[in-house]
């Protein structure tokens, strides 16, 4: 028997919040097959293009992806990523929570101290800082943001706080001081914003920083992940996926305690 958890949007797809499949050793794709056939005519369709699935808390990206098997007592989480906005913003929804992504162009007078000034002005945002450098890309970025807030449910966050799990997770590594030193802001270079908050307070910080930001993901960090991750083809080649390369980030961050 498998369990299905509908977060979000995917509930008013099924019209219930969660229900029991009585079968087991399926892959996610077939699964997806029996969810249509119990979705009700007149309710709304599910984006499938637009959803997370996590079994047992573990994004399904990090593991084989569609072609991951599902087990008995396994429970699957349907999470839809809303998303929208300008080039030079990203507003989207996981788990209930707003969340605006914004780029900062690097300056000689913008450090560390930055962001902490940020946090003063605005209590009631949680904000993390990210190099851009260590960002694949949008799809990247959400897939470890939706593993920080699923562990933050499971009081399974790598640290005390939610923006100290994110950045220890785009940076890979178990040490705080680590994380801070490679991923965080440093003068002149390019990082991205990371908001938590509401949507009123979330346009202000974007009106806030508006003059400050770029288009965001202009930049491919493609070779500077693998060399830096020290990712070889030879892994590449393995991952069955036209994404390998973020899956293998994806992945890594997942397995970090």
């Amino acid at each position: 028997m498998i369990s299905v958890k509908l977060i979000g949007g995917a509930k008013k797809s099924f019209l219930k919040d969660q229900f029991e499949i009585n079968t087991s050793d399926i892959t996610i794709l077939e699964l997806f097959n029996l969810l249509l056939k119990l979705k009700p005519n007149n309710s709304p369709e599910l984006d499938t293009k637009n959803i997370l699935i996590a079994i047992n808390g573990v994004d399904s990206s990090a593991m084989n992806g569609q072609s991951t098997i599902i087990k008995n007592n396994d429970l699957v989480s349907i999470i839809p990523v809303i998303h929208g906005g300008s080039s030079k913003k990203l507003n989207f929804v996981i788990q209930k929570k707003q969340i605006q992504i914004i780029e900062i162009k690097g300056q000689k007078t913008i450090d560390v101290k930055f962001i902490d000034e940020l946090r003063k002005k605005f209590p009631k945002i949680q904000l993390q800082a990210i190099s851009s450098n260590f960002i694949l890309n949008g799809s990247h970025l959400k897939k470890i943001l939706s593993l920080s807030l699923e562990s933050e449910k499971n009081n399974l966050l790598l640290s005390n706080k939610l923006e100290t799990d994110i950045l220890m997770r785009f940076a890979l590594t178990t040490q705080i001081s680590n994380a801070i030193t490679v991923v965080g802001i440093k003068p002149k270079s390019n990082f991205i914003l990371i908001a938590i908050g509401n949507k009123k307070i979330l346009q202000s910080f974007y009106d806030e920083m508006v003059l400050k930001s770029v288009i965001l993901f202009q930049k491919n960090n493609d070779s500077f992940l693998k060399k830096y991750f020290k990712i070889t083809k030879k892994q590449l080649d393995v991952v069955h996926s036209k994404t390998p390369l973020e899956d293998i980030l994806v992945e890594k961050a997942v397995i970090l305690f």
